[in-house]
Order: C-alpha cells, then sequence, then structure tokens
C-alpha cells in the first residue's frame, strides 16, 4: 500500500527554500500539516505563509541545527508541545567547495554536524513517533553520494553516509511497515550560484526543484529506496558501478571544477538546493 500524507504531521528541515521549500508545499498539498525547520525566520514565514494562502497547513519553526545539541533540543520542544511527527524529512545539509586544505577546520566540521550529526540524531529522537504512526523518512542526499568529489570532500563524504545509513534504515524497518527513501538529486538551479560562489555551468541542466520535490515524495510514498531524479543523473549513477575509480574521480573533479568563477578565492560555504539546504 502506498504511504498517505492527509492528515499527518511531517517535519521538513532546510525548508526556508529551495528543494525543503517545495517538499513542504508538496506535502501539504497533498494533506499533511507540515512543520517547518530552518534558521532563517523571515523566509520560513515566508514558505508557511505562502502554504496557509493555499489552503494548506504549515507551522514555523526557527532553529538552526548545526549546532552540536542542537538536534536534541529540537526534539525536545516538538515532544514538549505534544507533537507527533509521523513524516521526517532530513533535507537541511551544505558543503564547503575548494580543496580541504585550503577549508577552516570549523567549516568541515559544520559541514558534518549538519549533515550527519544532526540527521542522525533527529532521525533516531523522532523514530519512535514515525514508527507508530507507521509513517516515513525520506533523507536528501545527492549524486554527489555515488563518488568521492575532489573540491567538495567532505560533502560528498557526508551524502555517501546520508545514503549508506537511509539505505540500512529502510532494510531494518521495511518490516514495521515504515516507508525509507533517498532523494538523490543531481544539480538544481535555485538561484543560489552567485551567492555560493560558483558558475552556472555547474548547473546548466539541472531539473527544477519542484520536479526532485515531486519525485522525493511519490517515491518516498511507493516505498521505495532510493530516488534519482532524471535520467543523465540516473544514467550518470548507474555507470559508477563499472567505472574505474581514477577515471571517476577525474571526471568529478572535472565536473566539481565547473562551478569554479575566475575570482573565486579559497573555498566557498554553500546552501540552497543544489549542493544543500541551510538557509
Amino acid at each position: 500500500m502506498s504511504l498517505g500524507y492527509a492528515g499527518r504531521t511531517a517535519l521538513v528541515t532546510g525548508a526556508s527554500g529551495g528543494i525543503g521549500a517545495d517538499l513542504a508545499r508538496g506535502l501539504a498539498t497533498r494533506g499533511a500539516r507540515v512543520l517547518l525547520v530552518a534558521r532563517s525566520a523571515d523566509r520560513l514565514d515566508a514558505v508557511a505563509d505562502q502554504i496557509r494562502g493555499r489552503g494548506g497547513a504549515a507551522e514555523a519553526v526557527v532553529a538552526d541545527l548545526e549546532p552540536p545539541g542542537a538536534a536534541a533540543a529540537l526534539a525536545a520542544r516538538l515532544d514538549g508541545a505534544g507533537e507527533r511527527v509521523s513524516v521526517l524529512v532530513n533535507n537541511a545539509g551544505f558543503g564547503v567547495q575548494g580543496p580541504f586544505l585550503d577549508a577552516s577546520t570549523e567549516a568541515a566540521e559544520g559541514v558534518i554536524g549538519l549533515n550527519v550529526t544532526a540527521l542522525t540524531s533527529l532521525t533516531r529522537r523522532l523514530l519512535p513517533s514515525v514508527v507508530a504512526e507507521r509513517g516515513g523518512v525520506l533523507n536528501v542526499a545527492s549524486t554527489g553520494a555515488f563518488v568521492p568529489a575532489p573540491g567538495l570532500a567532505v560533502y560528498a563524504a557526508t551524502k555517501a553516509y546520508v545514503l549508506s545509513f537511509t539505505e540500512a534504515l529502510h532494510a531494518e524497518l521495511g518490516g514495521a511497515g515504515v516507508r525509507v527513501t533517498c532523494l538523490c538529486p543531481g544539480p538544481v538551479p535555485t538561484g543560489f550560484a552567485e551567492r555560493a560562489g560558483m558558475g552556472d555551468r555547474f548547473f546548466a541542466g539541472g531539473l527544477s526543484s519542484e520536479r526532485v520535490a515531486r519525485e522525493g515524495l511519490d517515491g518516498l510514498a511507493r516505498g521505495r529506496l532510493r530516488v534519482v531524479p532524471g535520467w543523465t543523473n540516473k544514467v550518470q549513477v548507474a555507470a559508477t558501478r563499472f567505472t574505474p575509480p581514477a577515471l571517476a574521480l577525474r571526471v568529478a573533479r572535472a565536473v566539481v571544477g565547473r562551478g569554479d568563477r575566475p575570482d573565486a578565492v579559497g573555498p566557498t560555504v554553500t546552501g540552497g538546493a543544489a549542493i544543500g539546504a541551510r538557509p
């Protein structure tokens, strides 16, 4: 049976823009009451107001999940408010572009803290509610999860963790009637290329965030193990199974290099849907 969203409470992290906002809007359209989590109050309120203006149910929950203990604090807030989350969407994340040696220790640890530690902590703390409600978990990784990415080394490594973690949970929880799906989008043009310090070529031809969100929610509803939107991305992911590691690394370096701007200096903290959602 397909997972129905109507009447459920869904929590979406990184919901103030990009894929996260479209996931929230998609859930609301399908009848869920949505809790939108991000650190930007103004942008979060704008998305919540838009959903409510269309007749949906949405509440903004301002929280920065990167600091240690932030996920635990959020879970405690939800518990104190009597919230019963049955659909959890872990979308928040960000990356640092540039050589790992040039990145600050704090930036690298921040990527791991949000992309891995917060995602794991929030999932563990909300999972009993999801299981009791026979709901679902959608974790947003990336096509970067399938191959190391020189220039985005820590980001790609964290997304490989998200993919592995999600697929293991899919196997563990399938017998409990809980859907667990990993959404692995490629580059998505969301208008933050300039802010991220990355050239437009990196995002050229990317799918819309609306389509990525729609395919992710459809995949979760159907209980799919992983969702890779777009045939080009599907072919590229499939090719990683047969490509020699040395060649895969050279290709990955070339692809990430397309995002470099001639005037970019050093590593760049990126946010949004294509490299992550951290607004």
